[in-house]
């Protein structure tokens, strides 16, 4: 079967399968690239949807911009929290439950977040620039000519994995450890997957504990410096964590470090490719490249959702949602809606408002590290117009399993000799 009819037979199944039957979150959704046709029901005709039966258990999509907006704004009765479930579409027993500032509601969400919050101050991330902008250039320049390369691990990662160890001054030369980490972090257990229980996933995470409790007992005893353990270790509103609190908390900033720039690095690449006028566009004309990384920050969505847990009973968009469910906020369905954001299916470089997207969230909870993203992609595309007249991709990426990190495992590309 060609790609196309492939294609074809997914739309014509989301269109024909009986609406309460529709489960957005399969992992084999993700991994093929086929959950659009769905969501893209989903907004049309049921746009607050309860799905019963998944693999992790019934839940709500919220999947249109402004109702996506309202939710995420109003965290008194939809909540973050750890102990009723957190921000992940997927449970997790009581005991594995690491909670972090982005799993709390206010007042203890907010003392968390301002403790750390200086690493990515507009001043510190001015510091930051030449640095990005140096290690960026010598990725590139070591980047083979004429022969296949994987984009993911060569750059991408590469350029995360720098800047995570510089935000935690965490020993260099075992950076790729912090892309390990985040990938175990976001990677749902199962039989085919490297972990294949919550338990193995959790023990796993010791050694992420104890490598960076090591880094907190050094830098509890020394003077504050800018990276994220010593505020960590020098704030009140993180004296006496408990392990399980220390673990959530670290494993929170390096995930949001990592996933949200790596696959928009990725990502970015891969929609130039598909695009060929909007790369042609870019090389005409350099100075469009922040609102190319907006656009590609919209288009990739490299968080797909996030959950929410009722505190009460609440009628939303016509629908009763009861006290204690899950709700889940599809910032991936969101980016595309039709009614917000004109032709929203089409990588365009150039919108007027490029901005306007969902895909670092809204209210309290909305992304901490945002700045530090756009400018990492921003330098990183300066750096690549300056060196390549173009950068091929020659075969279709390996994507990413999972309903939260839309991602990507590898992308072939070629730069021509």
């Amino acid at each position: 079967m060609t790609n196309n009819a492939v294609a074809q037979a997914v739309k014509d199944h989301a269109q024909s399968v009986p609406l309460d039957q529709i489960d957005v979150s399969h992992p084999d959704l993700w991994v093929s690239d086929s959950h659009w046709p769905y969501f893209e029901r989903l907004r049309r005709e049921d746009p607050v949807h309860y799905c019963r039966e998944s693999l992790f258990g019934p839940y709500w999509s919220i999947t249109k911009y402004n109702d996506i907006m309202a939710v995420d704004t109003n965290h008194k009765v939809f909540s973050s929290e750890a102990a009723l479930g957190g921000i992940l579409i997927d449970d997790q027993t009581p005991e594995l439950t690491m909670p972090n500032f982005i799993s709390m509601d206010p007042p203890k969400h907010d003392a968390q977040r301002k403790a750390i919050s200086p690493a990515v101050s507009p001043t510190n991330l001015e510091k930051l620039e030449p640095l990005i902008r140096e290690r960026a250039g010598k990725i590139l320049d070591e980047l083979p000519r004429g022969e296949v390369f994987d984009w993911v691990d060569r750059v991408s990662i590469e350029l995360t994995s720098q800047m995570l160890a510089t935000l935690f001054d965490f020993p260099f030369e075992r950076r790729r450890k912090l892309t390990e980490w985040s990938d175990l972090a976001t990677m749902t257990p199962g039989p085919d997957m490297p972990v294949k229980t919550y338990e193995e996933k959790f023990a796993r995470a010791a050694e992420v504990l104890e490598a960076f409790t090591a880094l907190w007992n050094e830098r509890v005893n020394v003077p504050p410096r800018g990276d994220f353990i010593s505020m960590m270790a020098h704030s009140e509103a993180y004296r006496n964590m408990s392990p399980h609190a220390f673990l959530g908390n670290v494993i929170l900033l390096i995930v949001g470090g990592n996933d949200t720039t790596r696959n928009t690095i990725t990502g970015s690449m891969f929609a130039l490719n598909q695009n060929p006028d909007q790369y042609q566009k870019l090389r005409d004309n350099p100075s469009l490249i922040p609102s190319m990384v907006s656009e590609t920050i919209r288009w990739q969505t490299p968080l797909a959702h996030m959950r929410r847990t009722t505190l009460e009973d609440i009628e939303f968009g016509g629908k009763l949602i009861k006290k204690g469910e899950k709700v889940v906020m599809w910032y991936v369905s969101g980016n595309r809606d039709e009614e917000v954001i004109e032709n929203p299916n089409a990588y365009i470089i150039d919108r007027e408002r490029p901005r306007n997207h969902m895909s670092f969230g809204y209210g309290i909870h909305r992304c901490v590290g945002n700045r530090l993203a756009e400018l990492q992609l921003k330098i990183v595309w300066e750096e690549i117009l300056r060196r390549f007249p173009v950068i091929e991709v020659v075969g279709e990426p390996e994507r990413v399993p999972s309903s939260f990190v839309k991602g990507y495992k590898n992308l072939p590309v070629r730069i021509p000799n």
